[in-house]
């Protein structure tokens, strides 16, 4: 965000405000992220990433007359929403599991197709071993290791103590290691 850009709290006020110039640039600043972030917590599934983007988005449009600068952040805000939709999916359909087959090709600018081959199932294993953790110690692990929150961040999304982050994380690291140390020569990782 830029020095002059306006903050979260402006333009959901001038968006409760009806300014339609507000609401485009909150979708353009947050959905991108949203989306990968549903995308990751679904197991790839890019329709229903971008389901749960826009119904997040919605809900903060809906939100913005009632909305408190200050008591909240917004990214926070989001993230908190977007992991409950995932997890009321998830639920919904039962923990299905996605194929490694239907997980999508991510974008990678290497310039080489093994470089770019060996990437993208550096990238399936993980999702895959990802979507076989419990779901509390997979967003935990997404939200930290992936998204780059700080634990007190994850801990207000999840609405847990840090110290349950900290758990969390570290159980979901441990069994993702686990998960993949028997791949490590498939994966290109040598015995180093």
């Amino acid at each position: 965000m830029s020095v002059n850009a306006p903050s979260d709290d402006a333009l959901l006020a001038a968006a409760a405000a009806g300014e339609a110039a507000a609401v485009r640039i909150l979708a353009e600043r947050h959905g991108g992220w949203l989306i990968a972030l549903a995308a990751r917590l679904l197991g790839g599934d890019r329709a229903e990433a971008e389901d749960i983007a826009q119904e997040t988005l919605l809900r903060l449009w809906r939100a913005a007359p009632g909305w408190r600068p200050g008591e909240a952040q917004v990214r926070t805000w989001l993230y908190r929403v977007a992991a409950n939709l995932c997890t009321d999916r998830l639920r919904r359909r039962g923990r299905a599991r996605v194929g490694l087959d239907a997980v999508p090709e991510p974008a990678d600018p290497a310039p080489s197709a093994p470089e770019r081959l060996q990437a993208q199932a550096r990238l399936a294993a993980l999702d895959a071993a990802l979507t076989d953790l419990p779901e509390r110690q997979r967003l935990a692990v997404v939200l930290r290791h992936i998204e780059g929150l700080t634990n007190p961040e994850i801990a207000a999304v999840m609405d847990i103590t840090v110290e349950a982050v900290e758990s969390l994380t570290a159980r979901g690291k441990r069994a993702l290691s686990e998960a993949l140390t028997s791949r490590r020569g498939e994966l290109g990782f040598g015995d180093d």
